[in-house]
């Protein structure tokens, strides 16, 4: 059996997006949602939603002589795991490192810098 790890690779999250939007899915409702994005073979996707359930991301039960699959945790649990593993690898567990970052690119729209800083000053209080 796999181990966990918080991280995912880019495909098994892009997955997990779908299964979370879906609330449940099967293999073809996966594949059919990533192929209108880029081209994927059905056999990667079973494959790749196989490890996500030895990994513990995902549980199925068959329903209807199909496999159907869903989240064994909500998506902002596995996406804050997955940051604060980013942090503590990139930045060594420093997370003031990624605001820093993040507040010096332009992808930022005014609107959320205004978040971050309403967000900053309620902290401070």
């Amino acid at each position: 059996m796999r181990t966990h790890h918080p991280t995912l690779t880019p495909n098994e999250l892009a997955i997990m997006k779908v299964v979370w939007q879906h609330a449940t899915a099967t293999v073809r409702d996966v594949y059919e949602t990533l192929r209108e994005q880029r081209p994927i073979a059905y056999t990667t996707v079973m494959t790749m939603m196989n490890i996500l359930e030895e990994k513990r991301y995902l549980e199925k039960s068959l329903v209807d002589r199909a496999y159907v699959y869903r989240p064994t945790r909500p998506q902002h649990q596995v996406v804050g795991q997955m940051v604060t593993d980013f942090v503590d690898r990139v930045f060594d567990g420093a997370a003031g490192g990624l605001l820093v970052h993040l507040s010096k690119d332009n992808r930022l729209s005014k609107a959320e810098r205004k978040h971050i800083r309403r967000i900053i000053e309620e902290m401070d209080e």
